[in-house]
């Protein structure tokens, strides 16, 4: 599903995953891109922020928040790329932000990635994972729900694959490109800054708990046994 209000922009992007063998439906309103996707749930939706009708951040809010489609991936497409627009994006449940003007084939091989990641998340989710304890931490794989303390801790999908990936490699640094391609699906050379700014967030929802991820400077994050005395 494309949600985006310039024809020609949507014309091209139609084309391009066209060509990859995608099928595509296209909304220029708010309403329109709900209604359908409440009707008939999309395998993807690439999001513009700025709609004749509304925010698409609003859109992105109304998608994750029913049962129905939270599951479905977000990609937000916009000209509005300061930080602080990524982060509300990543924060209301998006799983890519991609800052116009774009390259379409790297376009297309964010699609493809992660749609390929939800197909293997799909796969895996049968199998059932055990209650990890941590300090004040307690993650459930299986019901993907976190706790500090006796605290519940709301995580995004892509925060709880972050925190799931880096504790399941306890100990062992992990380079900003290697969490790319394993929690994001993406094999591109993308800016690393997606990696700090969930890092960043993640840290700030842990809490006391969020001291347990350590800086490697210079090469990446590790999580780690021990909570570091001083994190940047």
């Amino acid at each position: 599903m494309i949600v985006e209000d310039e024809p020609d922009l949507v014309r091209l992007v139609e084309f391009n995953l066209q060509q990859a063998g995608f099928d595509t439906v296209s909304f220029d309103r708010c309403k329109d891109a709900l209604a359908s996707a409440s009707a008939t749930p999309p395998d993807l939706v690439l999001l513009d922020l700025m709609l004749p009708d509304g925010s698409g951040t609003d859109v992105c809010r109304t998608l994750k928040g029913d049962p129905k489609t939270k599951h479905v991936p977000v990609i937000m497409v916009t000209a509005k790329g300061e930080e602080v627009d990524r982060v509300v994006g990543f924060e209301l449940g998006a799983d890519d932000y991609v800052v116009k003007p774009f390259s379409m084939r790297e376009l297309v091989l964010r699609v493809k990635a992660i749609l390929r990641r939800a197909e293997t998340a799909e796969e895996a989710a049968p199998v059932p994972a055990d209650m990890i304890h941590f300090g004040c931490l307690r993650v459930d794989r299986t019901a993907h729900r976190v706790f500090v303390e006796d605290d519940e801790v709301t995580l995004t999908a892509l925060e709880f694959r972050l925190l799931a990936t880096l504790i399941e490699r306890k100990n062992r640094v992990q380079s900003r490109d290697t969490l790319l391609e394993d929690v994001w699906g993406l094999r591109l050379q993308v800016e690393t800054r997606t990696v700090d700014t969930h890092i960043k967030r993640l840290r700030e929802k842990l809490g006391a708990a969020g001291a347990y991820i350590h800086t490697v400077r210079g090469v990446g994050y590790r999580f780690a046994d021990t909570p570091a005395d001083v994190e940047s």
